[in-house]
C-alpha cells in the first residue's frame, strides 16, 4: 500500500475531512504521491460510503495545486455542487462522493497566523484628547444598511444591493466549516477589503482567557509578503472598545488618535474604519481597515476626495457583528466537542471497568479454588479452578483484542483465500465452547464460494464475535442451535456469511442500537463492543452488517463482503 508522504513545504499540509456521511471526523493527509478514492481498500483515502465506487476518483499533485478526476465512477464526483470530470482544488471546496461530503483544506492560506500577527503594528498615542473622527455608530445600528429607503438619498440601489450581496457571502463564509478559528476569520477579512474598497486589514481577537486584545488575522491587496507591518493605533482600538461604537476617518495622519510617532505619516494612510466585534454576551474583539491611496469617488465639501462612505461604516459594523457572532460559535463548538470527549471517556471508563471487574470476580473465584484444591491436595478441586480462570483469561484476552481492533484506524492485511477458511477456523474453535452451553454449533458453508482478497485475522474475528453473541443468546434453550453458512452472489460479485440461530431474537427497538459501541442486550455478560467491532472490520473491507430477527424465532446476521479477486489480481497482491 502507496504511504502518503506529508510534505509541509510543497503541499502546505493540505487535507480532506469528513464533515458529512459514514466516515464523519475522518481525516486524510494529501502528499505529493497520487492519493486513489473510494471504497475499495486500496485506495490511500478509503471512504466506507455503500454508494462510493471502488475506485471513485483520483487525486494527483502538480504544479502546486492538487487536482480530483474521476474514474468512472457510477454516481459521479461532485465539487461544490457541479459534476466534474477534472479540476483544480482550492481551499475550502466540498467534495461530494456518494452520499459522504468531504472538505478540502489547504492550511497555507497565504500566511500562517503567526506570520499575520506579525504584520501588525498595535501602536500608542500619548495625546489621544483630540480627534478628527468624522461619524461614529453604534453596533446595535447594524441593521441600518439592509434599510433602502434611509440610504436611497446617499447612494445608488445597485450599491445597496452589492452591500445585500457582501453580507449573504460573509454570512455564507461564516457558517462554513472551517478547520480553525483562524481561516474562517481570514476568509471574512478578505471579502470585507473586496467589498468596502480597502487596501488593508486587520482583526483584533480579545483573548478569553486572558481579556487582552490581540493581533491575529492580518490581510492586503498589496505583496503578501513585504516587509511593511501595518500600523493599528492603540487608542483608536481603546476608544471603538470602550465605546462600543464604530468610526470612521477622513484623514487619519491629522486625526490625533491615529498618532503614533512616524508610523502612520510613513506607512501614508489616508483614510480608515475601525468597528467593534460584538457578540451575544461580549465583546470578541474590533476590525480595522485602511487605505493608503486617493480614491475620487466621493468629493467632500473641501475638495478632497473619500473612499470610505457612512454605509461603508455601517456595512462594517454589521460584519463586525457577524465575524463575533461566527467566533462565538467556534468557540462554542470546541467547547461541546472537549465536553463530549471527556463524556465519552468517562463513558469508557466505567464500562470497561464494570467488565474487568466482574472478569477479575472470576479469576478470583478460580483461584481460590486452586489454591483450596493445593492445600488439600485434590487434583479435580485444582482443575475445576483451572478451567474458571481459563475461561475468564480468555474473555480478557477478547476484550483486549476488541479495544484495540476498534481504538485504532488500520488498512486490512490483505491475501488471497477462501473465506471459507475463518468461518471452519471459528467454527471449530468454538465447538467447546458450544457444547459446555449445550447449544448445538452447525457449520454449512459453500463448497464453490470462489476465492477473494480479505483480512484472514480481521474476517476471523469479526465472524467470532458474532457466532460468540448467537451461542449466549440461545444457552439454556432445550434445543438452541447456531447455524453458520457462507454463500456466493454472482451478479453483485458478494460473498456472504451468515449467521442464524433460534433464540429469543432482538427487541424491534434494539435493533437500530445493537452496533452502538457499549450497547449490549446481555447485561454483566458483554461488553457492548464485539458486535461494534465486527461492523468497522466489514466496512473496512468494503461490506456491511444486516440483521433479521422475529421474537420468539431468532436472528440472522448476514456479513456481505465484496469479492476483490477482480480488483486485486495475484500479481499485484504483494503491493497491497
Amino acid at each position: 500500500m502507496k504511504r502518503l508522504i506529508e510534505n509541509t513545504q510543497e503541499t502546505g499540509k493540505a487535507t480532506l475531512l469528513v464533515i458529512q456521511g459514514v466516515d464523519l471526523g475522518t481525516r486524510f493527509q494529501l502528499g505529493t504521491e497520487p492519493a486513489g478514492v473510494g471504497r475499495g481498500v486500496r485506495n490511500e483515502i478509503r471512504i466506507l460510503d455503500t454508494e462510493a465506487s471502488r475506485q471513485h476518483a483520483m487525486i494527483t499533485y502538480k504544479n502546486g495545486s492538487y487536482i480530483i478526476t474521476d474514474q468512472n465512477s457510477s454516481n459521479g464526483t461532485m465539487v461544490n455542487g457541479t459534476q466534474i470530470q477534472s479540476t483544480r482544488l482550492s481551499n475550502g471546496d466540498h467534495i461530494q462522493i456518494g452520499r459522504s461530503l468531504l472538505l478540502f483544506s489547504s492550511q497555507a492560506i497565504d500566511e500562517d497566523s503567526r506570520y499575520m500577527a506579525e504584520k501588525i503594528d498595535l501602536i500608542s498615542s500619548e495625546d489621544p484628547n483630540q480627534s478628527s473622527i468624522t461619524h461614529e455608530v453604534n453596533h446595535e445600528f447594524d441593521s441600518v444598511v439592509l434599510d433602502t429607503a434611509d440610504v436611497s438619498g446617499i447612494i445608488q440601489q445597485q450599491e445597496v444591493q452589492n452591500d445585500l450581496q457582501a453580507l449573504y457571502r460573509i454570512t455564507e463564509a461564516a457558517v462554513s466549516p472551517t478547520i480553525s478559528q483562524e481561516e474562517l476569520l481570514k476568509r471574512i477579512l478578505d471579502l470585507t477589503i473586496n467589498t468596502v474598497g480597502a487596501d488593508r486589514g486587520c482583526m483584533l481577537i480579545t483573548d478569553p482567557h486572558t481579556g487582552e486584545i490581540q493581533p491575529q488575522i492580518f490581510s492586503s491587496r498589496a505583496e503578501k509578503k513585504s516587509g511593511a507591518r501595518m500600523p493599528v493605533s492603540h487608542s483608536i482600538v481603546d476608544y471603538v472598545l470602550n465605546k462600543k461604537q464604530g468610526v470612521r476617518t477622513s484623514d487619519a495622519q491629522r486625526d490625533q488618535r491615529f498618532e503614533g510617532g512616524r508610523s502612520i505619516l510613513q506607512a501614508g494612510i489616508r483614510e480608515a474604519m475601525c468597528v467593534p466585534m460584538q457578540g451575544r454576551h461580549e465583546l470578541m474583539g474590533v476590525i480595522y481597515v485602511d487605505t493608503t491611496t486617493s480614491h475620487p469617488e466621493m468629493l467632500l465639501k473641501n475638495g478632497a476626495v473619500e473612499k470610505f462612505s457612512e454605509e461603508h461604516l455601517r456595512l462594517l459594523v454589521a460584519i463586525g457583528r457577524q465575524s463575533a457572532l461566527a467566533i462565538e460559535n467556534y468557540r462554542f463548538q470546541n467547547a461541546m466537542l472537549k465536553a463530549e470527549r471527556f463524556a465519552a471517556m468517562g463513558q469508557t471508563i466505567a464500562t470497561l471497568s464494570h467488565h474487568i471487574k466482574n472478569i477479575l470476580q472470576g479469576v478470583r473465584g478460580g483461584s481460590y479454588l486452586i489454591d483450596m484444591g493445593l492445600n488439600k491436595s485434590e487434583e479435580d478441586l485444582v482443575r475445576k479452578g483451572w478451567n474458571i480462570v481459563e475461561k475468564n483469561q480468555n474473555k480478557i484476552y477478547h476484550l483486549v483484542m476488541d479495544m484495540l481492533t476498534f481504538s485504532t484506524e488500520r488498512k486490512p492485511a490483505l491475501e488471497a483465500g477462501s473465506i471459507n477458511t475463518p468461518v471452519k477456523d471459528v467454527y471449530e474453535l468454538m465447538q467447546a465452547r458450544a457444547e459446555e452451553c449445550g447449544v448445538q454449533l452447525k457449520c454449512e458453508p459453500d463448497p464453490d464460494l470462489p476465492e477473494s482478497v480479505f483480512d484472514h485475522e480481521g474476517i476471523h474475528r469479526a465472524i467470532l464475535n458474532i457466532v460468540i453473541n448467537a451461542i449466549d443468546a440461545v444457552e439454556g434453550l432445550e434445543q438452541g442451535i447456531v447455524l453458520l453458512e457462507t454463500r456466493y452472489l454472482a451478479k453483485p460479485d458478494q460473498i456472504l456469511i451468515m449467521v442464524s440461530d433460534n433464540g429469543p431474537g432482538i427487541p424491534e427497538d434494539q435493533i437500530s442500537k445493537i452496533f452502538n459501541l457499549f450497547e449490549s442486550t446481555k447485561g454483566a455478560r458483554g461488553t457492548g463492543i464485539g458486535l461494534a467491532v465486527s461492523q468497522k472490520i466489514i466496512r473496512e473491507h468494503g461490506g456491511e452488517i444486516s440483521i433479521e430477527s422475529e421474537a420468539g424465532k431468532g436472528s440472522r446476521f448476514t456479513l456481505t463482503v465484496p469479492r476483490l479477486d477482480e480488483d486485486h489480481p495475484q500479481a499485484t497482491l504483494s503491493n497491497l
